[in-house]
This record gives structure tokens, sequence and C-alpha cells, in this order.
């Protein structure tokens, strides 16, 4: 059977930067282990099937699979996928809402698409608020295992801890840009959470990090953005942050050492003292359209 897909960058306004994405747009039919096969075979970081929605109220229920697992909620997908289904409705150019069902549960989403129809930008509000998971390991057992030195883990106030959204991440505060560039993950395939690893961005306004994510267990050496691990992220800052009532906006650059730059509008409210919403948003443009015979 032919299925039409389409590849996007995706946290980027610019091809051949970001992070890529294979959208599967005629998904039906295929069950679990042909998906998982599919998202091997493009071998991305994810790969998203797109299928009629359970509530006709929602523009589609998403499916998506790294090339290891399928996974509960992923930013990147979710962005692309939404600027894409805009792009294949009638009203391009104008700002567009809708939800995605995906299993974490219903993603509700604003893209506002580009006028040449090469892309657009999307946001959307997290379902569900991050977790605390717990401490993360000790920065003396950690700094080997990064290729780092003690003394290159830690920032302010801010130690390892693990936080997620979905997807859980053992987030590793670095006290420098050259020593995020620097670090060499040694992690082995037993471990269960993608490792983050962030710094202040000096170059940036406000609240700005770069960041590094690695989850060699779900078949991803580097990636190059990561919208789930910003969203776990907001707890981080939650943790370790003194952080007023209101909204705050976090600029966090991503694949800088990858040759992949990635930019994620990550978006907190809090109001009494509580962090009430999470936000994520970026671009994405359109690379590649093709037709898989499976």
């Amino acid at each position: 059977m032919a299925r039409r897909f389409v590849t996007l960058d995706v946290f980027t306004d610019q091809k051949l930067a970001g992070n890529p994405l294979a959208v599967v747009l005629d998904a039906e039919g295929l069950d679990t282990a042909a998906m998982q096969a599919i998202a091997s075979e493009f071998n991305l970081s994810e790969t998203v099937f797109v299928l009629p929605p359970s509530d006709a109220r929602h523009r589609a229920r998403l499916r998506i699979f790294t090339p290891r697992q399928e996974l509960p909620f992923a930013g990147h997908p979710t962005v692309g996928s939404a600027v894409l289904l805009a792009l294949e409705g009638p009203s391009q150019g104008d700002a567009r809402a809708f939800g995605l069902e995906e299993r974490i549960g219903i993603v509700p989403c604003v893209v506002e698409t580009f006028s040449d129809g090469s892309g657009g930008r999307a946001r959307f509000k997290l379902p569900a608020l991050p977790e605390f998971l717990g401490p993360g390991p000790d920065p003396a057992v950690l700094a080997p295992l990064l290729g780092l030195e003690a003394r290159d883990i830690g920032t302010g106030r801010h130690v390892p801890s693990r936080h997620g959204v979905g997807p859980s991440f053992t987030c590793v505060p670095i006290a420098s840009v050259a020593a995020l560039d620097a670090a060499k993950p040694a992690q082995g395939p037993e471990a269960q959470d993608g490792l983050y690893l962030y710094a202040p961005d000096p170059e940036g306004p406000g609240q700005s990090w770069q960041v590094r994510m690695f989850a060699p267990h779900l078949g991803v050496a580097e990636d190059p953005a990561t919208g789930s691990a910003a969203a776990a992220f907001a707890g981080v800052l939650m943790q370790f942050e003194t952080l007023g009532e209101g909204t705050h906006d976090v600029a966090i650059r991503q694949g800088e050492a990858m040759g992949r730059p990635s930019a994620i509008a990550l978006q907190l409210t809090i109001a009494a003292g509580a962090l009430r919403s999470v936000e994520i948003g970026g671009a994405a443009v359109i690379v590649s359209d093709g037709t898989l015979r499976v």
C-alpha cells in the first residue's frame, strides 16, 4: 500500500538545521510492530504516525516512535505535526487552534503557517505538568561518565536532578558552555533516562540556556532538539531558580555542538507559588515528501 510521508526540520526556520522528523500521514492499518519497523527504517529521533482522532473535535491522533520504542509524548513531533497538519488544512496563513491526541492526553496547539507554505510556528500547552522524580547522581560519580571534572558540574543553586513529562530525564547542570561542548557521555544502554545537560547561555537574554540531550537507550545518540526535555526542564527551573508570580519566557538553544542549531521557546506560568502551566513553541519547515510502499 502507498502511504504518504513528509519530513520536516523542527525547532528551526531554516532547512537542514533543527531536529529532523518524519510524519507518516496515511497510517491507518499499520499495527505497532509495523510502525516500529518504519521508525527504525527512517532512523530519526522520532517518527510520527497520523491517525483519525478518537474525538471528532480534535485534529488527529498521533503515535510517536523512536528507532527503538513508542513514546507517550514528545515535543518536536508535536510541533512538526501541528505545523504540517495546519498546512494540510484549508486556512493557510491564518492562526489555527486544534487538539492533538497523544498517549499522554490531549495536547492543545496553536499554529501560524508561513505565507509561502514552507512551514510555520506552533505552540502547545502540556496536558500534564513535569514531575520531580528524585535527585540525580552525585557530581563525583557523574563527572567521569561525562568526560568532565567534578568542578564542571553545578551552576548557581543547581545540582543534578531527575524530572519528566512522559519521558524521564536526568538533568545535569554544567558550569559553562565550554564544558557543555566538551562533554562526551559514556551512558550505557541500560539507562532508563535521557541525559539532559544544561548550562547558562551568556549570549541570551534573561533566562537563556544551552543544552544537550543523549538517549542511547532510545536509539538516539544525541538529539538536536528535545521538546519533552525542555518541558521537564520547567521542573528544574521551579526547583532551583527563584521565579516570581506570572509568566516567564525561557530561551533554549540545542544542537549547537552537532551543527544542527535549534531554538526552543519554553514558557512557565506561576500562580500562588506553584507551576500552573507550561508551553513549548518553535518553528518547523518542510524538507521532503514521498511515498512509503508498505
